[in-house]
């Protein structure tokens, strides 16, 4: 017996237990998710607005109007010329009281979800993770994102116009509401759901496809942030092409001249047939840009955040 060590069975199960929870995916806390994507989104809208700015421009650049705009850089150059640098940041006040809750809300209800889909390793599937993004997205939409983009959009189309007639954040929401109600921020709601919706469940799919491939068998396994970045950027890219017809559609129904359409599909037939197919596509370059920073410097930050949070608020 010498050379050996004795084990009492009545220790065996802590030792099974602790080797079990060793090989088990630690969980988030909605609570942890809601805060760290809350800081997450403030940050990130604040880095990446300009190219939001120039998207919804060109998208709501008509063809039959005739077009103000030759591109890109000549949105940009009449911006800044017109209003300065400070021009490419117009409407960004929207977009930051929107941004916040719209990423805590997402990533709360992905890792609610998530928590009750994993198996009893602490896995999540891919197939698991394009629902709970799904209902990620849905729920981001209804509660945040249609209001707030539909604020942002006519605002960012009221600036442009010869005579602007919103004087700032607040004064321009309760002109809208005053004049078109309640029904007023809420413009374009199936065509932000169907868009919220698919966006959400492409990337967390792409993104859980891509963190389970990197872990291998070690679900504890760390990600560099640069390589989190990496892998939020291609999730963007993804959602991009995948989904950029609905966000056109979304724009033209929260513009100022939306009582043009009857509906979202009317929307969509009335830009076919007096624009063309690759109508559905405009803006997609500096979307393609702004989402994939977007999204890559959103789960570098939620990453690091909950790191930071998972020292200092123990919820195990």
């Amino acid at each position: 017996m010498s050379g050996q060590t004795f084990v009492s069975p009545f220790h065996r199960p802590q030792c099974l237990a602790a080797a079990a929870s060793a090989g088990k995916a630690k969980l988030t806390h909605p609570g942890k998710a809601i805060l760290a994507g809350g800081i997450a989104g403030g940050i990130e809208i604040c880095i990446t607005f300009p190219t939001e700015y120039v998207k919804t421009q060109l998208q709501l650049d008509e063809k039959a109007n005739p077009p103000k705009y030759k591109g890109i850089v000549d949105c940009v150059k009449q911006t800044v010329k017109g209003h300065g640098v400070r021009g490419l940041y117009r409407g960004l006040s929207s977009l930051v009281y929107g941004s916040i809750p719209k990423a805590a809300v997402r990533f709360g209800m992905f890792e609610f979800l998530g928590n009750k889909m994993r198996d009893e390793s602490g896995k999540l599937d891919s197939k698991q993770g394009f629902f709970c993004g799904l209902g990620a997205g849905v729920a981001e939409a209804v509660v945040v994102v249609c209001p707030m983009e539909t604020i942002k959009v006519k605002f960012i189309h009221d600036q442009t116009s010869a005579n602007p007639k919103y004087r700032g954040f607040f004064h321009g929401v309760r002109e809208i509401i005053r004049s078109q109600g309640l029904k007023g921020t809420y413009q374009g709601l199936t065509a932000t759901v169907l868009k919220q919706g698919s966006n959400q469940a492409i990337r967390f799919y792409v993104m859980t496809s891509l963190r389970n491939w990197y872990k291998g068998d070690d679900p504890n396994k760390a990600i560099n942030p640069l390589i989190t970045g990496l892998f939020g950027a291609i999730a963007g890219a993804a959602s991009v092409f995948g989904n950029t017809p609905l966000d056109v559609i979304k724009t033209r129904m929260q513009g100022l001249e939306a009582h043009k359409y009857k509906s979202t599909v009317d929307c969509a037939v009335k830009i076919l047939k007096h624009e063309g197919p690759l109508a559905f596509y405009k803006g997609t370059v500096p979307r393609l840009g702004r989402v994939c920073m977007d999204v890559a410097i959103v789960f570098i930050i939620y990453e690091e955040v909950v790191k930071l949070l998972n020292l200092v608020w123990k919820t195990d």
